[in-house]
């Protein structure tokens, strides 16, 4: 029987989470060894988020990604999908301001899952902290083509909202090793990144040089 309470994110598991995207994969630099090499390289949270998959496909697909980040310790948290997340024993979801609540996706996968939920201003924010949410995913930080339906937000705006709640923040959106330091004094626990690490060669070692100039803007 799972214990009573809500599962609250270390600030820790933020600061370099990658969101997958399969179409960066080849036959010889499979969609599982891009995962590994960015987990070898340091990810501390992955999500996995692949629009075009069904629910059961997305839950096979999250059973074999489980698998390996329990190799290396890692959490793995599903995009949207609740159901996929439930049936292959994902450790949480992340949802939109359009999808299920916090309180509803906890009465599928229990108050231990990690829940995390985007957020553009500090009301969205503060609500979604208070229906209980894990964790809040907050940009986009610079432009982004990996995701077309967002904007750009102020680093002002992060930063209010950073200071707004007590739990954890993460900066997504168009960030890479360029421009990661200009989010220095937003007071983000981390940054979530897609293009940054899996369109990359060699993603274990672009995945440690990111992760070390994450650390070097994170306030201790």
């Amino acid at each position: 029987m799972k214990e009573n309470r809500q599962y609250i994110c270390e600030r820790k598991q933020m600061l370099l989470y990658a969101v997958t995207d399969s179409s960066f994969a080849t036959e010889n630099y499979t969609f599982e060894m891009q995962i590994e090499a960015a987990l070898k390289g340091g990810v501390t949270l992955l999500q996995l988020r692949e629009k075009n998959m069904e629910t059961r496909e997305l839950a096979e697909v999250g059973k074999r990604v489980k698998a390996i980040c329990g190799r290396y310790g890692v959490p793995m948290v599903i995009d949207d999908d609740a159901q996929a997340a439930y049936l292959c024993g994902a450790d949480g979801v992340h949802v939109g301001q359009g999808d299920m609540s916090p309180a509803e996706v906890r009465r599928i996968l229990g108050n231990n899952a990690i829940v995390g939920v985007t957020a553009k201003t500090i009301e969205q924010a503060l609500k979604a902290q208070n229906q209980g949410a894990s964790y809040i995913g907050t940009g986009a930080a610079f432009p982004t083509y990996t995701k077309k339906d967002t904007y750009v937000i102020s680093h002002d705006t992060i930063r209010d909202i950073c200071d707004s709640l007590e739990i954890p923040v993460v900066a997504i959106g168009g960030i890479n090793y360029e421009n990661v330091e200009r989010l220095k004094g937003t007071h983000i626990n981390g940054v979530a990144v897609v293009s940054a690490i899996f369109s990359k060669k060699d993603i274990e070692t672009e995945t440690k040089r990111l992760k070390e100039r994450v650390i070097s803007i994170i306030e201790k």
